[in-house]
């Protein structure tokens, strides 16, 4: 009887051993991520900058002109890569946020940049 007993708690212990370690199922889709809510919200961009008129900062539908037309990196210069090239008098405002900007991934800075040039029309 022991034996038996023994048998069908090792196979009870194997069975339990095998479902703790099947792998949890990867999502199979990745959520696209908001250039809108991230200038809104974990940016906080739009502390600054309005659509199409000036606040603190130049309008959005300004920085894109002007980054479009001189074929220049927004995403560069959210990451302090590169120059001021819209407004250079307030670039020492815009220092204070890109520990924002540099925290965020190359994916979002990529969806901010396009919700951006999204207002060059």
């Amino acid at each position: 009887m022991k034996k038996i007993v023994s048998i069908i708690m090792f196979f009870i212990f194997l069975s339990c051993k095998n479902e703790n370690q099947k792998q949890p199922e990867k999502p199979t889709f990745t959520e696209k991520i908001s250039g809108k809510e991230l200038f809104e919200n974990k940016g906080n961009c739009i502390a600054c900058h309005q659509a199409k008129q000036k606040t603190i900062g130049p309008s959005l539908a300004k920085i894109a002109k002007i980054y479009k037309a001189k074929n220049q990196s927004i995403v560069l210069f959210l990451k302090e890569e590169s120059e001021p090239i819209v407004d250079p008098s307030q670039y020492e405002i815009m220092k204070a946020n890109f520990a924002i900007t540099k925290s965020m991934s190359d994916e979002e800075l990529n969806a901010l940049e396009n919700y951006i040039y999204s207002f060059s029309k």
